[in-house]
């Protein structure tokens, strides 16, 4: 029985911890001898913390045997990427810069979870100070793609979505800041979900460009995603009874297909075809503002993130992945004039987007233009490393940029995911919306 819990959707496991058919403590146990046992456990788990998850499943087991759970996933595990500050655990953000850097205090969302009843497993792998959407890390380990071993994993929550994919964790937390929840998740067949940015704390996650860092889960269902955006801010559940696409209105952003690859595409637009026949109306544009938008990218991310780690680095810049540290660099070059004018510019496109699309339920593109790269050739080749994780972050980035919440989910091809582009802080209508598009693509 156990075997089985390894591949079932929190939702469910958080049912059979509620009807007394599973045992908090075992499943906890179950999921970090697995991460023990796996092969490549340890190039998915930074470090595991089954002392702390062993006492947490003990009193969600104990609250459960007296009709006392403080909600659907009291008791069930899950993964935290290496950005979230976990009290007496090592936190470094996958870099060397801040090895054994052992916070006092959890982060707030991770405290808030616990307090819902979540169990954490452990601290999962992620891409350098999380500044890259491809999943590779020289510097302490690049996780496994679940579909090619030789191909990189998605990134930056590379390990959270890894523990997820390999039945290490029902679900994990990871950051997002142009893809960094979506990208592993549509390479690894997860559902992800970005949340607006502001919705959750940020308290205690290490940053790296605080005016588009969010919180998010990656995990098996779009009910798991709503359950979990719950419990990371302690509040209720999206209410997905009777989600439809009947009469959803959707709009494909066609900069999204631009030099979109062949198999992305072809299942985008397969997917699309699903959605139509379901009942959502479909429309079709191009909008030049958010081409504009991605253009000012170099500026907005570099520049913030320049200014908050530049010392660090500069200290000691022999110690980070060269191709991670010249992003980091390259904000360093940046005024302060053009800084502030690209901002100016980036609010007033999303007035004008948002004016555009106010008529939509949601827009839709691919979740990556590109499929899951070879990691030995983005090791040996500098430009192809450039391209691909340009080309891997173009359609998340619009989600960032445009600040609101975003959604993907898996379709029927392998690595390729369906992305829906919501407005700020809905993410429950999206939920809904994702929900019956779940079922339409199931």
């Amino acid at each position: 029985m156990s075997d089985d819990w390894l591949w079932m959707s929190a939702a469910d496991l958080g049912r059979g911890i509620g009807a007394g058919r599973i045992d908090p403590v075992a499943l906890a146990e179950a999921h970090l001898d697995a991460a023990e046992a796996h092969p490549d456990g340890t190039r998915i788990y930074a470090r595991l913390t089954r002392e702390r998850a062993l006492a947490e499943a003990g009193a969600a087991a104990a609250r459960a045997r007296a009709g006392q759970r403080l909600g659907p996933l009291d008791g069930v595990p899950v993964s935290w990427k290496d950005l979230f500050d976990t009290a007496g655990v090592a936190t470094e953000a996958g870099s060397a810069l801040l090895r054994d850097r052992v916070p006092e205090r959890d982060a707030e969302v991770l405290a808030t979870a616990t307090l819902g009843g979540l169990v954490c497993l452990g601290k999962t792998h992620m891409s350098e100070f999380a500044f890259s959407g491809l999943g590779l890390n020289p510097i302490t380990a690049t996780p496994p793609n679940i579909h090619d071993p030789q191909a990189a994993p998605g990134g930056s929550s590379s390990g959270a979505a890894a523990s997820v994919a390999h039945g290490l964790a029902p679900a994990g937390i990871g950051s997002d800041t142009g893809g960094s929840v979506r990208v592993p998740s549509a390479w690894n067949d997860l559902v992800g979900l970005k949340t607006t940015h502001g919705r959750l704390s940020l308290r205690g996650v290490v940053p790296l460009a605080a005016r588009f860092d969010t919180v998010g889960p990656l995990c098996r269902t779009v009910e798991d995603a709503g359950l979990l955006l719950a419990a990371l801010e302690g509040g209720r559940p999206a209410d997905l009874t009777g989600a439809t696409l009947s009469n959803a209105r959707l709009l494909v952003l066609e900069n999204g297909l631009a030099d979109c690859r062949d198999a992305p595409a072809a299942a985008f637009e397969t997917a699309v075809s699903r959605l139509s026949k379901a009942g959502a109306q479909i429309d079709r544009a191009h909008i030049p503002e958010l081409d504009s938008a991605q253009s000012m990218s170099g500026v907005l991310y570099t520049t913030e993130a320049w200014g908050t780690w530049g010392d660090r680095i500069s200290a000691d810049p022999d110690a980070m992945f060269a191709r991670i540290r010249e992003r980091f660099e390259a904000g360093g070059k940046v005024s302060g004039a053009d800084y502030v004018a690209a901002w100016r510019r980036l609010d007033a496109i999303r007035e004008t987007v948002r004016a555009r699309a106010a008529g939509y339920d949601a827009l839709i593109l691919p979740t990556t233009p590109n499929m899951p790269p070879n990691a030995r050739r983005l090791l040996d080749e500098d430009d192809y490393y450039v391209t691909e994780n340009l080309m891997t972050l173009r359609n998340t980035r619009f989600g960032n940029l445009l600040e609101g919440a975003s959604l993907t989910l898996p379709t029927d091809t392998p690595g390729a995911g369906l992305m829906f582009l919501g407005k700020p802080m809905g993410e429950e209508r999206l939920l809904r919306l994702g929900a019956a598009a779940e079922a339409a693509l199931a």
